[in-house]
């Protein structure tokens, strides 16, 4: 093997997906070593709940966090959006309304909701000149509000018995219809983010804004429509999560913008923007959520999640940080 072959493995060995990869192979043999139901489909079905709706919110924040900024509204626009989809669904419901028909507009609010609270933080940051991290953190104070205001602070059922049946009903052990679309919804935002101009101006953005808008890239704009994605995908995630449970409640969120953040900053998304990967995204999420599982299979409280998901973004942000001195990037796509 020659030289260039050499540098060419040792580059593809160290990158961060590929050493995360290695990380999750640990972590479940780990779990499987200490308590043998770790390692089963059922285990892996549910492993795979707890994992879409971080992965929803962790896609957006992906993207937010290339540009150089970070989105903190996100686990209260899941609940926010959660608790408009129940609402409406109740509302339909009681009224005799044809169960298709409530769904569609269950899920439609749901996403109007959290795309709106995704364009006010995008315009309070283009147009009022609010720091992301200002801007978000009051829309996520705002959002966590006006959740209890809707809700008095109780779960919202009533909904058709088709949302249990829709996300609950396995295919192949592990998959249910809303999993799958968010493996579409996953499988899309990987194409864009890699091979269109939108992923490019995104990094491009992330790189040096100044020179993004040299080269005639509408950074406002661009940012505002970064902002926007976030909070669909937040108002998608609220979905999953009414599906899965068949209410509203009014804490769903509470606490996923960390998971969120640590999925893409663990997974080499770099705090300092212009770089990442959806690959390690993905990876990112799924360590997090299982060890959450894990945790709780071994007998550990899962209180003690929250300790490792914090160690974890330390030790990435650490990595990210010598790979700048090195000269190395976390890559793209």
């Amino acid at each position: 093997m020659t030289t260039l072959d050499d540098g060419r493995l040792r580059s593809l060995l160290l990158r961060q997906d590929v050493l995360l990869f290695g990380v999750l192979v640990v972590m479940v043999v780990f779990f499987t070593v200490m308590n043998p139901s770790f390692f089963t489909p059922f285990a892996l079905a549910n492993i795979l709940q707890d994992w879409a709706p971080v992965m929803l919110l962790a896609i957006g924040e992906t993207f937010v966090i290339i540009t150089g900024g970070i989105d903190l509204s996100v686990g209260s626009v899941l609940g926010l959006s959660g608790i408009a989809c129940a609402m409406v669904m109740r509302s339909l419901h009681q009224a005799g309304a044809d169960p298709t028909l409530t769904i569609v507009a269950g899920v439609a609010a749901a996403l109007v909701a959290g795309s709106l609270v995704g364009l006010v933080n995008g315009l309070l940051i283009t147009r009022i000149r609010l720091a992301p991290f200002i801007a978000t953190l009051a829309t996520m104070g705002a959002g966590a509000g006006l959740t209890l205001v809707l809700t008095d602070g109780v779960q919202i059922a009533g909904g058709p018995n088709a949302v249990i049946l829709l996300g609950n009903t396995p295919y192949l052990d592990v998959l249910t219809l809303p999993l799958i679309a968010v493996l579409a919804v996953l499988a899309v935002a990987w194409t864009v983010l890699g091979l269109t101009r939108f992923g490019r101006w995104t990094y491009s953005i992330g790189s040096n804004s100044f020179a993004a808008r040299g080269a005639g890239i509408g950074v406002d704009r661009h940012l505002v429509k970064i902002y926007l994605l976030s909070g669909l995908l937040a108002g998608f995630a609220g979905v999953f999560v009414y599906f899965r449970l068949g209410s509203g409640s009014p804490t769903s969120g509470q606490g996923q913008e960390l998971a969120a953040i640590a999925a893409a900053v663990i997974g080499g998304t770099s705090l300092f923007g212009g770089s990442g990967r959806l690959s390690g995204t993905v990876l990112g999420a799924l360590i997090t959520t299982s060890v959450l599982s894990g945790l709780i299979l071994i007998g550990v409280a899962p209180n003690w999640q929250q300790v490792v998901i914090g160690a974890l973004i330390a030790i990435a942000v650490g990595v990210q940080q010598l790979h700048l001195r090195t000269g190395k990037g976390s890559g793209r796509a």
